[in-house]
């Protein structure tokens, strides 16, 4: 079994290579945090949800959401007013 030998070089082209990635993900999370509208799957997405869960969420009135055509909308920051109405303070 060889070694492998890891240069200065290597580790400067994976740190931009890694520095990119980032850069692009954060570019991506501001993206859908700057849309007004997010569909189910996004939220299910944002929130870690099942469909389920987001289904049970319309029922009971805890997120508000608008209906055109068959295609479920969902305003983000009005999933952000639900998430810090629903805060828990736990106290020690």
């Amino acid at each position: 079994m060889g070694a492998t030998i890891i240069t200065t070089e290597d580790l400067r082209e994976f740190k931009i290579e890694l520095l990119e990635d980032i850069k692009d993900l954060l570019q991506n999370e501001k993206g859908q945090r700057n849309k007004k509208w997010l569909k189910s799957n996004e939220v299910r997405d944002l929130l870690g949800i099942s469909p389920g869960t987001l289904q049970n969420l319309r029922i009971n009135g805890t997120l508000p959401y608008t209906k055109i055509g068959g295609v479920l909308y969902y305003e983000y920051h009005e999933i952000m007013e639900v998430l810090e109405q629903n805060k828990v303070h736990n106290r020690i």
